[in-house]
This record gives structure tokens, sequence and C-alpha cells, in this order.
């Protein structure tokens, strides 16, 4: 079994707190895994991992190897930025950049050079679902879009620099039952083209719309596997418990 993306032996530090320990973890192509675990257990450490995005913050360290296509990033002459091109990430809270909805999509593209922006443009929000909402007022601030909307603008934004993988950290979180919903049928929709990984503590989301979970505890993988046994018959009590909101 070939994985799009897998951490080996992974590791990380912040200062002298060990936030990731021994992390070996695989992610299928065109499948979307879920991550969840109680507040503070590594998984958002843990997917920032996966595009480097660590390398941002001061006293950390990481030991072990992340495998992106068979290459290690962490190694020598790794093009970050490249990196980070093909690894895309959605964030929390929506955070659209105070421009256009047009300028907030062609932004990637555009900085890397791209030609024909408004083809990138108009398929990228089509595939976030979001063209028929935005397609007659594209020069309008995107800051005055709906939560979702500005979510799926993101997403948008994300799409445009055609990546091959995209990591959610909680992209509902702060989002309305309603928008909820439409993000993850889009992600549904997307599986067809990107692998997908989101950080989710909404365990019937992780239900819903994942094909694999991942049960993280105080920085370790506890569980791995098809979403549907690992919710029906977890292998291990504490992946159980924290299912069944004894704990957590």
């Amino acid at each position: 079994m070939s994985f799009k993306i897998e951490s080996k032996n992974l590791n990380l530090w912040y200062g002298e707190k060990q936030a990731l320990k021994n992390i070996n973890l695989g992610v299928l192509e065109n499948k979307i895994t879920a991550l969840i675990g109680p507040s503070g257990c590594g998984k958002s450490t843990y997917i920032r991992c996966l595009n480097r995005m660590n390398d941002l913050i001061d006293k950390v360290r990481v030991d072990g190897e992340v495998l992106y296509e068979g290459t290690n990033i962490y190694g020598k002459d790794v093009d970050v930025v490249e990196i980070r091109k093909r690894i895309g990430m959605v964030f929390q809270k929506p955070n659209p950049f105070p421009m256009s909805i047009y300028d907030n999509t062609a932004y990637g593209p555009r900085i890397h050079g791209a030609k024909n922006i408004d083809k990138i443009v108009e398929r990228s929000l089509k595939d976030a679902a979001l063209w028929e909402e935005v397609s007659d007022r594209l020069d309008v601030p995107a800051m005055g879009l709906s939560g979702g909307q500005q979510q799926r603008l993101c997403i948008a934004r994300t799409l445009a620099m055609r990546p091959d993988v995209i990591l959610f950290d909680e992209p509902c979180s702060a989002l309305d039952p309603i928008s909820t919903s439409k993000i993850e049928s889009l992600m549904d929709g997307l599986k067809e083209k990107y692998t997908q990984i989101i950080v989710t503590h909404n365990m019937q989301q992780a239900a819903r719309i994942s094909d694999y979970t991942a049960y993280f505890l105080l920085g370790e993988l506890i569980e791995v596997g098809e979403t549907k046994r690992l919710f029906e018959m977890p292998k291990e009590k504490s992946t159980e418990d924290y299912i069944t909101g004894r704990f957590g």
C-alpha cells in the first residue's frame, strides 16, 4: 500500500516540551483522513509538520521523516515554498486577505507567474462551490462575505495553486450548521482530485466525511484505521472512551 504522504518516527519539541512522540502515519491518495483527540494532543501540530509550517515557530525541533511522494521534506536542499504550494492548508478561522474576492483567489497564481488568471479564478471558485454566489461581484471586498463563504473562498485560494494535499485545521469550528454542511459536501466532492487531512473535535463530522481516522492522545498516535471500523470496533480502550464521550 503506497501513501501520498507519510510520517516515520516523527518527533517534535517546543523547546523542552515534546509535543509529538514517534508518529508513524500514512495517508492514502484521494481519501479523507480525520485526526481526532482531545485538545492539546498534537493534532494541529502534526499537520503543521506536513508542510513545514512549524518552521516559522521559534525553538521548534523536529526529528524523523515526512515522506511526500517518497521524498523526505525535512531533507537537505528541499524547497519549502514548493512544498507549501503542493501541500495547501485551510485554517480554523477564515482568513481572507483584505482585498477583493477575485484578488484573493488570484493571489497565489499571480506571485508564481501563472497565466490565464481569469480561468484559474473561475475554476477555483467553482471547485469551492462559490462561483454561483459571487460571480457577479468578484471585485467586492472578501471581508464582506459571510463566515461560511469566507471559508470557501480560503479553500478556493488554496485550490488555485493546484495542490496535491489539502490540510484542514478544524475548518468548520467557527461556522453555523448550514455552512458546515456545505464545507463537508465540498470536501467530499474534492476527493476525486485531492488528498485531504482534517483535524476535527466533532466526532459526528469525522464519522460523516472521513475514510480513515487517526486518534491522538498526549502527543502519541494511539490508533488508526478505516473510520467505520474505528468508530464501531476500536481496538484500544482509550479510543473507545474518547469516542463514547467518557473523557475529552
